[in-house]
């Protein structure tokens, strides 16, 4: 008797197909919208400490490194103060010092935030562990007035190479004031990256300087002079908002941190970026725990939705249960009966549920890389979703304890007799 359970399981399931078809389906939304939550929150976590690669320390005016972080990376806030290019030139000269990249702020186009910078911003940052960017199309900037847009950028404002743009002045979203006077001319579009480089508007730091030519405590005073009679040697910055630091040997690192955080020419702070990164990601874990108790909340709901289909048709099951012990099966048969129902419904819910999410990361994969910034798709389950499925099958095995239960204390004389 015990080795028929299963497909005695089967049977009854099918003969109650359409109930058992709403357990399926409570268990099946339930699984993968708890798997879909613990998935992006994995990929987020990995797409967040992945952002910057390749940089060994990040350096800026003095301020807390997360802030730092915020500002320099991911272009949200504003820097608490710039740093001297003085400053800036005595750190890239140290021989311990690969490369640098600066990077000034303090402009936008549209919305987006205006990064002054050289061409090695596109030789040394990196993201998503050690891959490069790319140029989708176009080059990158050569002039003082040529412009490189980040992917988000041309995808949302429908620009191309050759186009040209007009700067505004700050970040201010209502009424800016516009750099109408010099506009860009738009010479490359970087390759997707899932990260706020692709929300970027990248120009020469002398592109920077020029515009800023005639500009006094963010006001426009005097005549801007003629862009031809420019001179890029001549436009050097006298200060910068923050910059990147590769070492000739990782090794020395905290050497060269300690050394920056400690001039005496001018207060700076030295960050480590994997560290900054992991320090803002724990200011993000209540959100996260939110989203995760929200899905466990919504788990629980499809197993109470399983229990209730149990729980309603144990009474019209009673002869059916009858007939078994008469036919030889013990209580345990009965009680191992319903667990073995709620066992099949409970893995074949959750494949189901893992196979839903699998469709919907193939179908949303653009949408959500276009709109979050991250980089999703179909995978294998990681050990963390193992688990979580496990504890779907779990928890509604113990659930169908209760039904069980009540079935094992259900006499043969109570089965044969009708209710009116």
């Amino acid at each position: 008797m015990t080795a028929a359970l299963p497909r005695i399981a089967f049977a009854s399931l099918w003969a109650r197909r359409y109930t058992a078809l709403i357990a399926l389906v409570c268990i099946a939304l339930s699984a993968a919208l708890l798997l879909g939550v613990e998935r992006l929150r994995q990929d987020a976590r990995t797409s967040f400490l992945r952002t910057v690669a390749g940089i060994d320390l990040i350096v800026g005016a003095r301020s807390h490194p997360v802030q730092l972080m915020l500002y320099s990376v991911f272009r949200l806030g504003d820097a608490t103060n710039n740093l001297s290019w003085q400053s800036y030139q005595e750190i890239a000269q140290r021989p311990d010092v690969a490369w640098t990249v600066p990077i000034s702020l303090g402009d936008s186009h549209r919305g987006y935030r205006v990064v002054g910078t050289t061409e090695d911003y596109f030789r040394h940052v990196r993201y998503g562990g050690e891959r490069g960017l790319e140029f989708a199309h176009g080059k990158p900037f050569s002039g003082i007035f040529d412009a490189v847009l980040g992917a988000d950028v041309a995808r949302t404002l429908g620009y191309a190479v050759d186009e040209r743009i007009v700067l505004a002045h700050g970040t201010a979203a209502l009424n800016p004031q516009l750099h109408d006077d010099r506009p860009f001319t738009v010479t490359g579009i970087l390759a997707p990256t899932g990260t706020p480089i692709d929300q970027g508007v990248y120009v020469s730091l002398a592109g920077i300087e020029a515009i800023h030519i005639n500009w006094r405590s963010g006001t426009r005073v005097g005549r801007a002079p003629d862009p031809d009679s420019l001179d890029a040697q001549r436009l050097q910055p006298r200060n910068i908002t923050a910059f990147y630091v590769g070492l000739e040997n990782r090794r020395a690192v905290f050497n060269v941190q300690r050394a920056v955080n400690d001039m005496r020419s001018e207060p700076l702070t030295a960050m480590l970026p994997g560290v900054a990164l992991q320090q803002l990601w724990s200011l993000l874990r209540t959100g996260e725990r939110a989203l995760t108790a929200t899905a466990v909340c919504m788990v629980a709901v499809g197993i109470l939705g399983l229990l209730a289909v149990l729980l309603a048709t144990l009474d019209a099951r009673r002869r059916e249960m009858a007939i078994l012990r008469a036919v030889g099966a013990g209580p345990r048969h009965i009680a191992g009966l319903l667990l073995c129902e709620a066992l099949g419904l409970a893995v074949l819910g959750t494949v189901l549920g893992y196979l839903l999410l699998q469709a919907v990361l193939l179908g949303a994969a653009g949408w959500v890389q276009a709109t979050l910034g991250l980089l999703v798709g179909p995978a294998l389950p990681s050990s963390g979703e193992w688990r979580l499925m496990g504890g779907i099958v779990a928890a509604a095995l113990v659930a169908a304890c209760l039904p069980a239960w009540l079935a094992y204390r259900r006499s043969v004389a109570d089965g044969v007799s009708v209710r009116t």
